[in-house]
């Protein structure tokens, strides 16, 4: 079997491997070993622990050694079964193998005390300095990883609405995210094991040293002596052979969690980063030439480490001057912008974004596994759905600029829409048939200006029961989220989406676009015609109809306005759908015979269009009637709705949707023959 082989079948049925060894170790503390196979783990035990510190060495990141937690669970009861055999041996027959009888001579030069010293030197180490100052580096590093997961996720979010990433990869970053979470709580926790090992180590030696003076001067008759020094070497000899791996594993927990994440290993970086500043050589140089000159001191050494620092130091000097020179003849180059990608990156402005105070980066956590981002693809589903056209994908990202519980929505990098939300409540909203007053916090809801107030969780459900409207702060965020795009859908059909909805119908119905476009209309015609539907609400979802009435008069109607007129008679049946019909019967308000008549005289034909010129007092009169009359329906519970003939409809309602919001201005073609129609009032020019 070849090494490739090898490798696969280790890979294959490394499950199985890893549960017999598991169960060997613990088999290792029962049954005795021969001294030769105990020689051959304690080996192996070592060169475990330098093959693990050297792969956390190589790491570029945390999570590519994510295993690490475990192993140390495994090392640590390795290391503990093999002090029970060792033990087992020593007590038992005053040798344990040539490797701990070699450590306890050899290392500490048969010195028991000298042995002692050293070991207790190793544990204060591993216990004191490394292993604590792990353990708080994992427990710092754990919960500054979970506070900022939300944040990484709104960046994922953000880069995959962007569409800078796919689905599978925004997938992948969210689960490194939640592992290296994990990881960092799992070392967190696997510390203890280290931390214990090294008070078990402690705890051994003594009960090794006591009890192997008990066996050799009371069993076997030994001189005082003699026994403590034959069970002191061997258990220090023990002691040293087994710590030595363990100060390497609690160096690898060192390493692993307070290496962050960089594109080298850690070689590369300490030379990198320590020896990129050549001055602080030549200073270290400086220092060392005069403590050298110093009666007294040895001067041999200082001179030569001096020597060496001032070569390093000039050497580094020498190719950053090299780099210098390189670089200075590229600046002027890198300075601008290397193609019309780039410029392209740094003109860009997105289309819709929303910025969120650092005290709601909480929403765009998952909940109950729908997070933010979730519904806002879900929101863009609904409004293409309404209005017939997809709606560009909205970026998320935080802004600590903002107040901390403040929110903005930007149109093309302006801000058209903003509120505040308080993350921790639930905002609860009177329907205006609800007599008793609840506990909270004043506030407007922000998508329609109603009173409101934020209610903690202990009163919601008492707020439920009393018949007050209550919804999540995320929810209110998606409703006014909602209402601005649907007030600003029109803002937000460019050219390139026209393009794409003419490429859509084309594949169903080629011979009415093809008829259309360029033909009969250019397409910032057909653009501007979808953008006068939207703008007042009217959704594009029959755009079959839509383009073969714009085919049918493009031709003799040149002006785009009196064009989407057109289009919105042809419209009827979707129009009368969205005007408040109760049973059968429509109430508005109709425009006097006099006011339609002051409009068509007031028109201006121009190069872009027909557009009124009307005094500004009559304007005026006109605007304040219609206010008057719209109020007296909104008092009797209607809403307020204009009727009047086609040709005014256009230019009556340009006049009132600035000074009068929910103003809805139809002609008498645009209602379905079958709805009754009822005058509720008039504008007239009294």
């Amino acid at each position: 079997m070849n090494r490739s082989g090898v490798v696969s079948f280790l890979l294959q049925y490394s499950d199985i491997a890893i549960s017999v060894l598991v169960l060997l170790v613990v088999a290792m503390m029962i049954i005795p070993l021969p001294p030769a196979l105990l020689d051959i783990l304690l080996i192996f035990n070592l060169t475990f622990a330098m093959v693990v510190v050297l792969v956390t060495m190589y790491t570029t990141e945390p999570l590519e050694f994510a295993v690490f937690p475990s192993l140390l669970l495994l090392t640590t009861l390795m290391r503990l079964a093999l002090n029970v055999s060792s033990t087992r041996l020593i007590l038992l027959h005053a040798y344990a193998g040539e490797v701990i009888e070699q450590f306890g001579s050899f290392v500490v030069g048969g010195n028991p005390v000298v042995g002692f010293v050293v070991f207790v030197i190793l544990v204060v180490v591993q216990f004191v300095v490394i292993t604590r100052g792990a353990e708080r580096v994992a427990e710092v590093a754990a919960r500054f990883t979970l506070d900022a997961m939300p944040g990484k996720q709104m960046s994922i979010d953000a880069d995959l609405n962007a569409g800078l990433i796919d689905d599978q990869q925004a997938r992948d970053r969210r689960r490194a995210i939640e592992k290296e979470s994990d990881f960092y709580g799992a070392m967190d926790g696997a510390s203890k094991f280290v931390k214990g090992d090294a008070i078990a180590a402690i705890v051994i030696t003594v009960i090794n040293i006591i009890g192997g003076l008990i066996v050799g001067v009371l069993q076997q008759g030994l001189p005082l002596g003699e026994a403590m020094l034959t069970y002191t070497l061997l258990t220090v000899g023990d002691g040293l052979v087994s710590q030595l791996p363990a100060l390497l594993i609690s160096v690898s927990a060192g390493i692993a969690v307070t290496r962050a994440a960089s594109d080298f290993e850690l070689g590369s970086d300490v030379a990198s980063q320590l020896l990129q500043r050549p001055r602080a050589l030549y200073i270290a140089a400086a220092l060392l030439l005069a403590l050298g000159l110093v009666p007294g001191l040895p001067s041999f050494p200082f001179m030569i480490l001096s020597g060496v620092s001032a070569l390093v130091a000039s050497s580094i000097s020498q190719e950053t001057t090299d780099e210098g020179e390189v670089d200075e003849e590229t600046d002027e180059e890198q300075t601008e912008p290397q193609g019309p990608e780039e410029m392209a990156q740094m003109l860009q402005v997105d289309p819709v974004s929303v910025e969120l105070g650092y005290g709601l980066l909480s929403l765009a956590e998952e909940n109950e596994g729908e997070g933010l981002m979730e519904r806002i693809s879900l929101l863009r589903r609904q409004l293409a759905t309404e209005l017939g056209m997809v709606l560009p994908l909205v970026r998320l990202r935080d802004n600590m600029t903002l107040d901390p519980n403040s929110y903005v929505i930007k149109l093309r990098g302006v801000i058209v829409a903003e509120g505040e939300l308080m993350a921790d409540r639930y905002m609860a909203m009177n329907p205006g048939d609800v007599e008793d007053d609840i506990s909270g916090i004043e506030t407007v809801e922000p998508a329609f200006g109603l009173p409101a107030k934020w209610v903690n969780s202990a009163d919601r459900d008492r707020a439920e029961m009393l018949g007050y409207t209550v919804v999540d702060p995320a929810s209110v965020l998606m409703t006014h989220i909602g209402e601005t795009l649907k007030q600003h859908a029109h803002e937000l059909l460019s050219r390139q989406e026209t393009k794409i909805i003419l490429d859509a119908v084309a594949e169903t119905s080629p011979a009415v676009v093809e008829e259309l476009v360029p033909d009969i209309l250019r397409l910032g015609d057909v653009q501007k015609v979808l953008q006068n539907l939207l703008r007042e609400g009217i959704p594009i979802r029959d755009l079959l109809t839509i383009f073969e009435t714009m085919a049918d008069y493009g031709q003799v109607i040149n002006d785009t306005d009196r064009l989407s007129e057109i289009v919105r008679q042809s419209l009827y049946r979707t129009i009368s759908q969205l005007l408040p019909v109760e049973e059968g019967r429509l109430r508005v308000m109709l425009l006097d015979p006099e006011v339609e008549q002051k409009i068509l005289d007031s028109l201006e034909q121009t190069d872009n269009g027909a557009f009124v010129a009307m005094d500004p007092d009559v304007q005026s009169n006109i605007v304040q009637n219609t206010q008057q009359v719209a109020q007296q329906m909104l008092e009797r519970g209607m809403e307020p709705v204009v009727l009047c003939s086609p040709a005014v409809r256009f230019y009556f309602q340009r006049l009132t949707e600035e000074p009068i919001e929910d103003l809805t201005v139809v002609s008498y073609q645009e209602i379905e023959p079958s709805v009754e129609v009822e005058a509720v009032g008039k504008v007239d020019l009294s």
